[in-house]
């Protein structure tokens, strides 16, 4: 069940709405939970189990990490921690990238010329929807309650409800723990709230359903083209770049709106990256919750830019490898991150020196998005071997 269609909009939108404001207080975040639970089912029953058992051994970790005392049960609190990390990036790890890997792994040895090794499968895990975003999600909860940035929740319902609330569970934002705890309690409902709730959530479908759909199209007739000229490897591309963007965002605002229609204040997750002067700033306002939370929980613990610049660069590289297969399971989301990575490294280690940040802020913008479409933003090869083949051959011409 997607936002846009027609089932969410005038059925299970309006009959949400209507239960849950006829619900008393105490019992809405039972009643999200549950239809959280049935918008996820909409698509795969089962993918509820495996939802709620991430649930559960977070719900279960976080509560001996927030009873047990840090002078006294420290060994405790850190095994929790990890039963936590290791379950939501096993699980992750189990129905995402378990085919990849094996599929790496068979090329890896007939390449070797190596016989009898290699892994024959027919079967191959269904990627459950959205569960790149919960299992960061509930992650975050366990990390939280052990840093003391967060008190962990006695009441499991309302631990289930953040987990598994459906505005953003399939599309993002993702939303930290320490983000909503609070309104997880007590929230204010107001009219001015939901009526930005309505306007977010009709902004956002517009994008989808409007610019993002017509760029798609756009970018549809270019890449089924057989041969493409330069111009229309180029249109190609930003129309793509633009669907991707329009659509993302879109979803975003969605969830943003759906949100404070139920009471709930969630985190800008986009603002204009197109408008970035640099590969820093782009993933500043682009995913922005993606971009914190891997910060916050990745980037940071690894050192950060507190132990030099080529440390800084390493652990950035790190980061964007690690963001980039967040994203899908595939050399090109690999190769997309680590290019991002070298450039953020790039960008921090010359930001003093570079004339690149003398120039005007227009150039570098320009110069930035061109550089966006480049490395792959677009997950259609053939059109990224054509505007790479085009970028060489203006360098040779140069020369």
């Amino acid at each position: 069940m997607v936002f846009s269609s027609h089932l969410f909009l005038f059925y299970f939108l309006p009959l949400s709405l209507g239960l849950y404001y006829l619900m008393p207080m105490r019992g809405r975040n039972t009643l999200l939970t549950l239809l959280s639970y049935l918008f996820y089912s909409w698509s795969n029953p089962l993918f509820t189990l495996l939802m709620f058992f991430s649930t559960l051994v977070d719900y279960v970790c976080g509560r001996i990490i927030g009873t047990s005392s840090p002078a006294r049960n420290q060994r405790k609190r850190k095994i929790a921690l990890l039963i936590s990390i290791a379950t939501n990036l096993g699980l992750l790890g189990i129905f995402k990238y378990s085919h990849f890997a094996l599929e790496n792994y068979n090329i890896l040895l007939a390449a070797a010329g190596v016989d009898g090794l290699g892994i024959e499968t027919g079967f191959r895990f269904i990627l459950p929807l959205g569960i790149s975003f919960y299992t960061f999600q509930s992650m975050s909860y366990s990390i939280d309650v052990y840093r003391g940035e967060a008190g962990y929740k006695r009441n499991f319902i309302d631990f289930a409800c953040y987990v598994s609330m459906f505005p953003q569970l399939v599309a993002g934002p993702i939303i930290r723990f320490q983000e909503v705890a609070n309104q997880l309690e007590t929230r204010s409902h107001t009219m001015a709230k939901f009526s930005r709730g309505v306007t977010f959530f009709s902004l956002g479908m517009a994008k989808k359903v409007l610019l993002a759909n017509g760029c798609g199209k756009i970018a549809d007739i270019c890449f089924s083209t057989g041969t493409l000229h330069w111009l229309d490897a180029w249109y190609g591309a930003i129309a793509y770049s633009f669907q991707i963007y329009f659509d993302f965002s879109g979803y975003s605002d969605m969830a943003i709106g759906l949100g404070l229609m139920f009471g709930f204040v969630f985190p800008k997750n986009f603002s204009s990256p197109y408008k970035s002067a640099s590969i820093t700033e782009f993933w500043r306002r682009w995913h922005i919750s993606l971009s914190t939370w891997l910060r916050e929980y990745l980037y940071i613990p690894l050192g950060g830019n507190r132990k030099g610049r080529s440390r800084t660069a390493i652990n950035l590289i790190i980061v964007m490898f690690l963001g980039g297969l967040w994203h899908g399971a595939s050399w090109n989301f690999i190769i997309w991150g680590l290019l991002h990575g070298a450039f953020l490294g790039f960008e921090r280690s010359r930001e003093r020196r570079s004339v690149y940040f003398k120039l005007r802020r227009p150039i570098r913008v320009g110069m930035t998005f061109y550089w966006l479409l480049l490395p792959g933003f677009s997950s259609e090869q053939r059109l990224c071997r054509e505007l790479w083949s085009i970028f060489l051959q203006c360098l040779l011409r140069q020369q």
